[in-house]
Order: structure tokens, then sequence, then C-alpha cells
């Protein structure tokens, strides 16, 4: 069954041409991959299927009564709401039916009771019992488990959690919603390994259609049956997973630069001899018909030159030898969420911080910075540190980003920031385009992009790698390796980091031991 269509659809941000003429289709049951390069228009692409945004031409038509779950951002919580009777709100309508049928019981008390209200109640078990309802809890206690929400504690006020884990709330709830066509845009961001795991399995069983954008090369090849891939302002499908996509996209690249370079070759024998021959009396005639053949050619495309970002870290000024001590520090806000710590990096350490999200990483690092003062202990920073210091989270601007470059660094030309975001993969099309509405790949690639400007000498990275796609990740990595200063960056991906670092420090190893030291 066909739930939803597009057909010939156009949309541009601006002067800024997204899709042109684009087409797409899909089925009952397909697991599709979203793929393309970061600012190709993926979540755009979402919002268009959602009916957030309207396209500029075209036409989108959905089944009716289409149950369409996407996460919401920014959801409305209510006061005093659990985690568990927010879970248990995915099943609202079950629960109010419960309601309905227990003051129905009540009413059946009475002898003189009609028929009508026998059969209602009649009605609203049998719903109850379709729906599996006397299970709820059971299945909210294994989505809260396999996304890692247990462990939080299912009686925690959602007041109380952070944005990562309000996110894994809303994932946890649309699943259990299970709707006919499920849009997850980098569900993995805030997961940690072993429930990417679980999730991965879960959407591999999952008996309904889904859209996965995700940078996420692994994940993805385990989930997706199609892969749908943005280029060019076109989506192109590709039958199998995303391994299978990426060899199919590499002939259908060959076989394309194939066909241009012959056609190219036919114009250019065309309009040579259209050249030699439209003056001369005899062979006018014959250059005439080569014309209009010329003219008929229906041009191929030349092949999409792959622009990719050019990462480069450079040290200010050396520091001493100790960046950072930490003596029986203990971090957090009201109460210690961590055992105390004693611990030093060293000028030219490459230190990767894993663990489990919510277990505290980000304070960690933002106490060494000295954002957060220490609950007790003292953290000590060397002389002449300098840390330049990517955010996991930023504030969504308004200014393009070739207007905040300029507001940040007023002393160089724009012709300088413009090549400079120009190396960092921030192209034409999106300089003068507002931050908040750039891709979260693009508007990470700008942040880079000004930490690259700043005087450091130790660099701190809360998650880089979220948003962007395989080839700025690549180039990211390879900067940080080539790098000869300090760098502390916390990470789940394991693979983006275990070649160029020094160590890893495992802050759920951390938590087993009654003091931390790293002497």
């Amino acid at each position: 069954m066909l739930l939803i269509e597009a057909k010939d659809l156009s949309f541009s941000y601006g002067d800024k041409l997204i899709y042109k003429q684009m087409n797409f289709r899909l089925m009952e049951g397909e697991h599709i991959a979203l793929v393309g390069k970061n600012g190709t228009g993926k979540s755009t692409f979402l919002k268009l299927l959602t009916g957030k945004l309207l396209p500029d031409s075209g036409i989108i038509e959905k089944k009716r009564d289409l149950h369409v779950g996407v996460i919401e951002q920014h959801l409305h919580f209510g006061k005093n709401k659990t985690i568990f009777t927010f879970l248990q709100s995915a099943f609202q309508e079950l629960l109010d039916a419960e309601s309905k049928m227990n003051k129905l019981a009540e009413k059946m008390q009475d002898t003189d009771i009609s028929d009508g209200v026998i059969e209602e109640y009649g009605r609203l078990q049998e719903l109850l019992m379709a729906h599996d309802f006397y299970m709820i809890d059971a299945r909210i206690h294994e989505m809260a488990d396999g996304l890692g929400l247990t462990a939080i504690g299912l009686d925690t006020n959602v007041g109380q959690m952070s944005g990562g884990q309000l996110t894994k709330l809303c994932l946890a709830r649309l699943l259990l919603e299970a709707p006919e066509m499920l849009l997850l845009d980098e569900p993995t961001n805030y997961l940690d390994v072993a429930h990417i795991h679980w999730l991965t399995d879960y959407l591999r069983s999952y008996p309904h259609a889904f859209i996965v954008v995700s940078h996420d090369t692994a994940f993805l090849n385990l989930i997706s049956g199609f892969v749908y891939h943005l280029e060019n302002h076109e989506l192109i499908r590709y039958v199998g997973n995303y391994q299978s996509f990426l060899k199919q996209h590499e002939a259908r690249a060959e076989q394309h630069a194939i066909a241009f370079r012959q056609q190219q070759r036919e114009i250019r024998k065309l309009e040579t001899y259209i050249q030699k021959n439209k003056v001369r009396t005899a062979t006018a005639k014959q250059a005439k018909s080569r014309e209009k053949k010329l003219s008929k050619i229906e041009r191929i495309d030349p092949p999409v030159s792959v622009r990719k970002p050019r990462f480069h870290f450079t040290v200010d000024k050396q520091p001493v030898r100790m960046i950072f001590s930490a003596e029986k520090v203990s971090i957090g806000y009201e109460r210690p969420i961590l055992p105390s710590i004693d611990l030093k990096i060293m000028r030219g350490e490459k230190v990767a911080i894993a663990g489990h999200n919510g277990i505290g990483k980000t304070t960690f690092i933002r106490t060494l910075l000295g954002e957060i003062a220490p609950l007790s202990g003292k953290v000590m920073i060397g002389d002449r540190v300098v840390p330049g210091y990517f955010a996991q989270l930023s504030a969504p601007l308004a200014l393009a980003p070739l207007e905040w470059m300029m507001e940040q660094f007023p002393q160089l030309p724009e012709k300088v920031l413009r090549q400079h975001l120009a190396q960092c993969g921030v192209f034409a099309e999106h300089m003068r385009q507002p931050m908040n509405t750039l891709s979260g790949g693009e508007e990470t690639k700008v942040r880079i992009a000004r930490l690259m400007l700043q005087k450091s000498n130790v660099l701190i990275f809360d998650e880089p790698t979220n948003h962007l796609d395989v080839d700025a990740k690549g180039s990211l990595g390879e900067a940080l390796e080539r790098y000869d200063g300090t760098i502390v960056m916390v990470s789940h991906e394991r693979s983006f980091y275990e070649n160029w670092v020094t160590k890893v420090w495992d802050i759920e190893n951390w938590s087993a031991h009654a003091e931390i030291s790293d002497d």
C-alpha cells in the first residue's frame, strides 16, 4: 500500500535551490535510509513530508488518516510527570478507553442497565484486548531498558533530565506509539553503543515503514532495505542496504561520467563541423542540419565535484607541561555525580572521554574549564594554557555564517573569511543563509571554522561529530591527528578517535571506584 508520494517537488530557501522536480514514494513496511552530504536538504525533506514546510511547486499525497511519527524538538512535558507516566502517554487513547470502561462497569452494578451500556463495555474491552493493553507496562519497561532510561530511574521527574536524555525519552515514546510512518533524524546522536545496538535490532524488525537520516553508516547498513540519496537537487532510489548503495552509486557515477565525456566529444565534433562548413555554399545545408541536431541534444550535467572540507588547527603559544590538574575534585551541581577525582592532563596528550549519556562527561569538561565550580577539591589550569572550546549545544543564531565570522574576527577582511569558510566546507550557497536555518552539519562546520581562527593551544571538543557527514568527519579526524597541541574530547564514536588518541577515560569505570586517580 502506498503511504505517501511526492510528485515534481521543488523547494528553495531564498535563492538557494534545494530540490528540483523531485519524486518520491514510500510503500507500507519499507525501511529507508535517507543519505546525502551536509546541507543537501535531508532534514528539510522530512519537514516537507510532515507539512511543516510547503513546497514551492509539486504535490505531496498521503494515505488517508496516515499516522506519522516524528520526534518533536519542543515538547510540553507537563509538570510533575515522571519518565514512566510520560511513556504511558503513548497509549493515552487506550488509557482513556480503560477509564471509560471502568465507569461503565460501575453502572453495570445497577439492576436497571440498558443494552447500549453493555454493548459499549464489550466494544471497549475488545479494543483493549486487540491492542494488548494489559502488556503496556511490560512494553514500557522493555523500551526503557533498551534505550537506557531505566538507569536514570522511571520515577525521575522529566524536569530534572538533560536535553540529550529528553531526546532519548521522546524517541522511546515515539517507538511505543509505533506509527505507520516513522521519521527519525539522527536518532543515534544521544545513544550509547549498547543502546544503538538495541535500536538497530528494534528497527530491523519494525513492522511499519520508516525513513532514517543518520551519519552512522554502520547503523544505516543494518537497518535499511532501500537508500534514497540526495544529490544535485535530486533524490535517487537504490535497492539494498548502505554498502550496496555505495557500490551502486559508484557504478552510476562512473557511467554518468562516461556518458558526459562521450556527449562532450559529440558536441565538440558537431560544433567544429558547423564552424568549418556553415559559410561554404556546398556544405551550408549539412551544417544547418547539424545545428538542428546540436540544439536538440539534451545536455548531460557534468559530474558532481566532491568538495571536501579541510580543517587545520595550530598552536598559538606553547603552554607549560601541565595543562589541567584535579585534586580530590567532586563534580556536580547540588550533589556529586562522580566519586572524588585526582588526575592530570599533560601537554601533547590527546584524551577521549567516554561513558553513557547523562553520566557527567560535559559537566566534567566544563569543570576543568572553570565554567562550573567543583563541589569540593581543586582544579588547576597551567600557565599560558589557552583553551578553544567546541560545546555540544549552541544557541541558534539568526546571523548568517559570514556575518557571524565578521563579528567574531573584525580584524580579518571579508574575502579571507569567505575563503576560510569555503575551506571548511561552508560554500557560497550557505554563507549568507541564517545559521538557525542551516543543517546541523553545516552549523557544526561554521563553529569549527571559528575554532580554527581562535588563538588557542588546547582543544576541548564535546561531541563534535554528531551532525557531520562521512567526508567532514574524516577531515576533522585527520586534522586532530596532525594537531601538535593538547586535545580533550567527549565522543561516543570510538571509530572516530581510536587511531590517534593517547588515552581513553571511560567515566563509567570511574563510578566503580571510590577515588579516581590517573597518576
